[in-house]
């Protein structure tokens, strides 16, 4: 079919119902949706599609299946790897007018969404119920629950609350062949074969569209008290963490380095910790729940003080000074945007975390003694955030050029430690060449054939993950 004619037949697809959906083909709108936080691929889509109902989305895809068009989903558009960009002329589903929380049962304390439920509204409606919704990231504001469940994100909570995975009770998908399945039903307990709930999440996309997500919420946390302290080694940051975690329940345990924290008091609008300068600081959150938790989360601060891994150190006093604390780590990406950054989002055993990034900031520095390098992540889980920020005088191609000549060193010791080259972020297409490091090739023959069953003619999200 030629263009014009493809474009004519999904506005018919969508055009049913009561809730008609909409094709979008201007230039801005082109470029807007067909692509992702990362710059690397140049944005190409045929068209952009926003259906509103799980049947207009399953009328595209069988009529992908019979014209052979290719779809790329698309949900808040804030991933890091480059799976929700359609570079290739493809038509681009996004989910943003399909945002609707559907039921709520309190005393299930389940929540069902609509895919295209922002997290952050996710979130505000659990508060509004007394409960919560503990996964949490900077971008909650604008990423699609969609997109967290096909990327498996994880976010700043996960020493506490686990991943998405962790708090979806049931799913709603459109396969790539176009069948409509409901899968494990909202239920606790449900042994009855495998679990497909759980293929979706984390496929980025690539087995058919996530369009409604059962999820679960919890009691909320009470008094949640923030630490930040300066470090003295990088190797403290596992005996701080040890320390704190055998005398208390930590919601988040994060890390950043001096450079990071730089860029973000140079925006002016967050103020340091404290006088004494660290080489790297680690923010960690708890449930200040009783006096005595106060006075335990006291006592094994002087402890690391005591022991030298600690130079200095603040406690939030208020839920504002709290959250102000939690800027000095959340505006980290948000500061380092304009350098154009070459992140990498790679993880380990918690406990091998030190050497793992010594290693590779060895490697990197040694290869590349001008670029500046960033780091930060969720360490508490072995989840760290690597960003080469661009020199000003080098162009952006010749910059993601050379990055990429440092992947290779730096998943080779990602598969020395037996890590994984993408935490949280998915594959994509900027991961794609790198997965055997982490993937072996007989798991990889296994994920080609899962993709086969769910959508034979290859026609939903191509090209990532895998060719």
């Amino acid at each position: 079919m030629k263009s014009e004619q493809i474009i004519a037949s999904l506005k018919e697809l969508v055009a049913t119902g009561e809730a008609p959906g909409k094709v979008l083909t201007d230039p801005a709108d082109l470029e807007s949706y067909g692509k992702d936080w990362t710059r690397i691929y140049a944005p190409n889509p045929l068209a952009i599609v926003l259906p509103k109902t799980t049947e207009q989305v399953q009328a595209l895809v069988k009529f992908a299946n019979e014209n052979r068009v290719a779809l790329v989903p698309s949900g808040g558009r804030t991933g890091l790897s480059a799976g929700a960009v359609a570079a290739n002329g493809e038509v681009v589903v996004a989910f943003d007018n399909m945002n609707q929380i559907l039921d709520f049962s309190a005393s299930d304390r389940l929540v069902r969404c609509q895919a295209g439920v922002v997290t952050e509204q996710l979130q505000n409606f659990a508060e509004e119920n007394h409960l919560y919704y503990p996964v949490d990231f900077a971008s909650a504001g604008s990423s699609q629950l969609g997109g967290n469940l096909s990327t498996n994100a994880g976010g700043i909570k996960v020493i506490r609350y686990g991943m998405s995975r962790d708090w979806v009770a049931g799913l709603k998908v459109v396969t790539g062949k176009g069948d409509i399945l409901d899968l494990n039903k909202d239920l606790a307990k449900n042994n009855t074969g495998y679990d497909l709930r759980h293929l979706f999440i984390g496929a980025e996309g690539t087995l058919g569209f996530i369009t409604e997500a059962t999820m679960k919420l919890s009691r909320q946390p009470n008094n949640l008290t923030v630490l930040v302290l300066g470090l003295n080694d990088l190797g403290n940051t596992m005996d701080v963490l040890k320390t704190f975690q055998s005398g208390l329940d930590l919601t988040a345990y994060e890390f950043f380095s001096h450079q990071a924290m730089g860029h973000v008091l140079a925006h002016g609008q967050v103020q340091a910790p404290f006088e004494t300068e660290a080489p790297y600081y680690a923010l960690l959150e708890f449930e200040a729940t009783s006096d005595q938790v106060m006075d335990d989360a006291m006592s094994l601060f002087e402890q690391c003080m005591e022991n030298g891994w600690v130079l200095d150190g603040v406690i939030s006093q208020s839920e504002t000074q709290a959250q102000n604390l939690w800027q000095l780590r959340e505006r980290i990406s948000e500061s380092i945007a304009p350098r154009t950054p070459y992140k990498n989002d790679i993880s380990v055993v918690v406990s091998k975390v030190p050497g793992f990034l010594q290693e590779i900031d060895e490697v990197v520095t040694n290869h590349y003694p001008d670029f500046e390098i960033i780091w930060f992540g969720h360490i508490g889980d072995g989840n760290l955030h690597l960003n080469i920020l661009k020199p000003e005088n080098m162009a952006k191609e010749d910059f993601f050029e050379k990055c990429q000549q440092v992947n290779k060193w730096v998943f080779e010791i990602v598969e020395k430690y037996q890590g994984s080259v993408s935490a949280e972020h998915g594959v994509g297409m900027t991961k794609k060449p790198y997965l055997q490091y982490t993937r072996s090739e007989a798991e990889i023959a296994y994920l080609r054939g899962i993709k086969q069953v769910f959508d034979p003619k290859g026609i939903i999200n191509p090209g990532k993950i895998f060719d």
